[in-house]
C-alpha cells in the first residue's frame, strides 16, 4: 500500500511549537523506525479500527494509518490539532481526532460499538487509570481486540510480573486473569524528545476466556483489600471482606500468607468460593 510523503516529525514539531508539556505527561516518539514496529505488535491492521489516546504530534498516529487502519486519536491538548487535521488530510477518511479527556468519554461508543484495537503511547498522568478501565466491568470479553501501551517501564514490570516476584501486585492479577499480558518491547528514554527520567516499555494485552463462575467486582475487591496492605498476612489484610477468611480455609489457601505470593489462580479461586458461598441459600 502506498503511502503519501509525509515531513519529519521533529519538523512538524517545530512549525506547530509543539513543545512537550510536562503537566500533560507528554513525551513524544520521534523514530519512525520504532514507531512502524510498535503498530506492528497487533498484527495486520489494513481496515481495522484503531482508538489511540494522546496522539500529540501524530508520530505514532501516522504509523497506524500507514499500516492501513482506521484510526479515533483523542487529544486533550488543542494545540495538537493542527497537526492532527494536516496528517488526517494526507490519509482521506482513516483519521478521526476527537478533542476530549479520554478518562471522561465512551470509548466502546466512539468507535461504534464495534471491534478495535487500542494503541497509544499513553500519557503517563493517565496511563494506569485508563488501562484499569480497560480491564475492568463484568461484560467480558470486551470489544477492545488488543492494547499496546507505553507505560513507565516499572508500571510495564507491575503489569507483567507473577506471583513472589517484587513488581507483582494488584494491577498484574487484573491483567492476568482473564487476559494475556506481556512485556513486548523495552524502549529506551533517549527514543523520546524530551527524555524521560525513566525507562519505558511497551505492554501488548489480549482478551482469554473468562474464568466461570468469577465476578470482576469480587476479584477487585479482594486485590484490593489483599494489596492494599500486601506487607500483612492475609488473615489481617482480608478481614474486612465478609466470609473471605472462611473461603481461604476451604479451598486450603494459608490465612497466614502475604498477597504477594497468592497466583492469580488462587486469586481466581478466592473469588469463586467467596461468590460461590455468597450465593447459597
Amino acid at each position: 500500500m502506498s503511502t503519501p510523503p509525509l515531513p519529519p516529525i521533529r519538523d512538524v514539531i517545530q512549525r506547530h511549537g509543539l513543545a512537550a508539556s510536562k503537566a500533560l505527561g507528554q513525551n513524544f516518539l520521534l523514530d519512525e523506525q520504532l514507531l512502524a514496529r510498535i503498530a506492528a505488535l497487533p498484527g495486520d491492521l489494513a481496515g481495522a479500527q484503531v482508538l489511540e489516546v494522546g496522539p500529540g504530534p501524530g508520530g505514532l498516529t501516522r504509523a497506524l494509518l500507514r499500516a492501513g487502519a482506521r484510526v479515533t486519536a483523542i487529544e486533550m491538548d488543542r494545540r495538537c490539532l493542527p497537526a492532527l487535521a494536516e496528517l488526517g488530510e494526507s490519509f482521506p477518511g482513516q483519521l478521526t481526532v476527537i478533542e476530549g479527556d479520554a478518562l471522561k468519554l465512551d470509548h466502546n461508543a466512539l468507535m461504534n460499538a464495534e471491534p478495535f484495537h487500542v494503541l497509544s503511547n499513553l500519557p503517563y498522568n493517565v496511563g494506569t487509570a485508563l488501562f484499569v478501565r480497560w480491564l475492568s466491568g463484568e461484560a467480558w470479553p470486551p470489544l477492545w481486540q488488543s492494547l499496546t501501551l507505553m507505560f513507565q517501564r516499572e508500571v510495564a514490570d507491575r503489569i507483567a510480573a507473577g506471583a513472589g516476584e517484587d513488581a507483582y501486585g494488584r494491577l498484574a492479577v487484573l491483567a492476568q486473569w482473564r487476559s494475556e499480558a506481556r512485556l513486548a518491547m523495552k524502549v529506551h528514554r533517549s527514543a523520546f524528545t524530551p527524555p524521560p527520567k525513566v525507562m519505558s516499555a511497551i505492554v501488548h494485552v489480549t482478551p482469554a476466556a473468562m474464568p466461570e463462575g468469577v465476578s470482576a467486582r469480587m476479584l477487585e475487591r479482594l486485590t484490593e483489600a489483599a494489596f492494599g496492605q500486601r506487607r500483612k498476612m492475609l488473615r489481617q489484610s482480608l478481614k474486612g471482606v465478609p466470609g473471605a477468611l472462611e473461603a481461604l480455609s476451604r479451598i486450603g489457601i494459608d490465612e497466614t500468607r502475604r498477597a504477594e505470593t497468592v497466583s492469580v489462580a488462587e486469586f481466581v479461586a478466592l473469588a469463586r468460593a467467596l461468590g460461590a458461598a455468597r450465593a447459597e441459600p
